[in-house]
């Protein structure tokens, strides 16, 4: 009698099936590992491209901040020489003013002590007005001898112009021997730039006073001579 395993033959396509099957499973986890594997890819690129773009950003934000830091203490410091110009240009002008003050100190005095060097023996002065330019002497003199040598010293002064006799009056005085005379002179001064003489040498080494010089001499003393006339 023979026998046939049904069930033998029957199982044989089921394990053809399973191997079949698990060969097909085998191919999809493949292609899912690569995609996987490409997304961690991405991701890791994405990650570092992000940390790069950020450490630049954190570099170029340093920078500005640097650059602020050094632009405030740029205007610090341009506020200080602001500042120091400023206080500059005060003390200049108060400077200015007091140089102003001790010239116009040193003027009266200087014309002051002049006038009272000039000052001859005989004759004393009763009234003295300074203008800006222009000096006013009124006084009294024995004589007018006293009075023309007076006109004489003030002209030698190098600061003073050339001083102008404008009134003498003769009068007599009460208890006195001699009569006396009552003057007015008028001159400018200026202190600011003293007179210098031109010199020339003569043939014997000596200094001699040029033509001009000698001229306005001449005529100053033909001046006082007519003065001490009158």
């Amino acid at each position: 009698m023979i026998k046939i395993n049904l069930l033998a033959e029957g199982k044989r396509p089921v394990v053809a099936r399973k191997a079949k099957a698990s060969l097909g499973g085998g191919g999809r986890d493949l292609g899912n590992l690569l995609l996987v594997t490409g997304l961690l890819a991405g991701l890791l690129g994405a990650g570092g491209w992000y940390f790069w773009t950020q450490s630049k950003l954190n570099e170029k934000k340093r920078e500005v901040a640097a650059a602020q830091r050094e632009v405030e203490e740029l205007q610090q410091v341009i506020k200080e020489v602001e500042d120091y110009k400023i206080k500059k240009a005060e003390l200049e002008r108060k400077i200015d003013v007091i140089n102003g003050l001790k010239a116009n100190q040193r003027g009266p005095v200087q014309i002051m002590d002049q006038i009272s060097r000039a000052l001859p023996e005989l004759l004393w002065l009763t009234n003295l007005d300074v203008a800006p330019a222009t000096i006013n002497l009124r006084g009294t003199g024995y004589n007018m001898s006293a009075v023309a040598n007076f006109i004489d010293n003030l002209d030698k002064v190098e600061e003073f112009s050339e001083p102008i006799l404008n009134d003498a009056t003769q009068k007599t005085v009460r208890g006195a021997r001699s009569e006396i005379y009552d003057f007015k002179i008028n001159l400018g001064y200026s202190f600011k730039k003293a007179k210098t003489p031109t010199l020339a040498r003569t043939t014997g080494g000596e200094a001699a006073p040029a033509a001009g010089e000698s001229d306005a001499a001449a005529g100053t003393g033909d001046a006082a001579e007519q003065r001490r006339a009158e």
